[in-house]
């Protein structure tokens, strides 16, 4: 087989009407629309990862404004943290790297975009042996790997700062979760192994979503920076890898045109009924 014929259809593809069946033309509105009311900003030093919420209707951007750096996210229902971003099956709906109309979905028994994202100026971007960038193949950096691999401890691994950063909303270490990589590029080679390649951000690029629901999320920039000098043990103030990292800009927007959501709506949890063949015993009279 030769051509498109030689590519497998995707296991999952959307029905019309269902929630993977996105509504380009609103969210396109929602990505040009210049009737915005900035209601946070703060730029996340390096190293180091922060919580903050975005209620639902808003725009949030994560941006590179002085050069390349990776992020690592993670997103909760503000309300009910038990429901969190479910990055396999994000994965499995869209694609191994997300971009322009792709969701970011919770866990179960939720199952409904958290996030539809709106804005990505390094969509399309495909480095020379196949990588992609805002990775979902992967997950965060942590200290037990680290441990593992180096013998060294290491405190400011993305897990680490993920796990600081949401302490002061009553989460602890087990609410940290599987992470989306944004303007991390990654893939698999040839044997199937998952690689990293160095973040093509330059100054100001950035990654826009838009929160269906009200969202607690945390962000952690990694100490690996661009990961153009990436190594497992490097501990260091001195070390090459410390060099390559830099600050990431986090903005909160309010859309102060009310006629952009007249026809939206929160998105509703799964309609399953969560009953898994379980029935009740018939009672003898």
């Amino acid at each position: 087989m030769t051509g498109s014929e030689s590519i497998p259809a995707p296991a999952y593809q959307a029905t019309k009407g269902s929630l993977l069946d996105v509504d380009r033309d609103f969210y396109t509105k929602i990505a040009s629309s210049t009737c915005r009311e900035l209601i946070e900003a703060f730029e996340l030093p390096i190293r180091s990862g922060k919580a903050f919420s975005v209620p639902r209707g808003h725009v949030c951007r994560l941006s590179t404004p002085c050069g390349p750096q990776v992020g690592d996210l993670n997103l909760w229902a503000r309300d009910n943290p038990r429901e969190r971003f479910w990055a396999s099956r994000t994965r499995q709906l869209h694609r191994s790297h997300v971009t322009v109309f792709d969701r970011l979905w919770s866990c179960l028994p939720y199952l409904r975009p958290m996030c539809t994202i709106v804005g990505d100026t390094l969509a399309g971007y495909r480095d020379d042996v196949g990588g992609r960038v805002h990775d979902l193949l992967g997950t965060r950096c942590d200290p037990y790997v680290n441990q593992m691999l180096s013998g060294k401890a290491f405190d400011f691994h993305c897990h680490s700062n993920l796990t600081r950063a949401i302490l002061p909303f009553g989460l602890v270490e087990s609410d940290v979760h599987d992470v989306l990589n944004v303007f991390q590029v990654t893939g698999l080679n040839k044997d199937g192994q998952y690689y990293m390649e160095p973040c093509p951000a330059k100054p100001g690029d950035y990654f826009e979503f838009f929160a269906e629901i009200d969202l607690l999320c945390a962000l952690s920039t990694c100490p690996g920076g661009d990961l153009s000098a990436w190594g497992w043990g490097k501990d260091s103030g001195s070390d090459d890898m410390l060099n390559c990292c830099r600050p990431l800009g986090v903005e909160v927007f309010k859309l102060t045109d009310a006629t952009l959501l007249e026809t939206w709506h929160p998105p509703e949890c799964a309609g399953y009924s969560g009953i898994h063949g379980l029935k009740m015993p018939t009672f003898a009279a």
